[in-house]
């Protein structure tokens, strides 16, 4: 099974959003964390109809991290 065809079968209870989401806020983001495939889907939680992003999960880790600690520089 690819990562798309993963993602796209998640139930939706395997989503989850930050906790620093709310309810009514406008740019919310879901995640999915495939551990088994080490994958990470990402998706937006407006349209959750589109397709989800596939990232690594090592990648995704380190981009949390990242943000969390301020040392992300865009």
């Amino acid at each position: 099974m690819s990562d798309r065809s993963a993602i796209a079968s998640l139930p939706a209870s395997a989503w989850f959003k930050s906790s620093h989401s709310q309810e009514n806020g406008n740019s919310c983001v879901e995640v999915a964390d495939l551990a088994h495939q080490e994958v990470v889907g990402i998706r937006d939680s407006k349209d959750v109809a589109r397709p989800a992003l596939c990232v690594g999960a090592s990648g995704f880790a380190a981009f949390v991290r990242a943000v969390s600690d301020g040392t992300l520089h865009g």
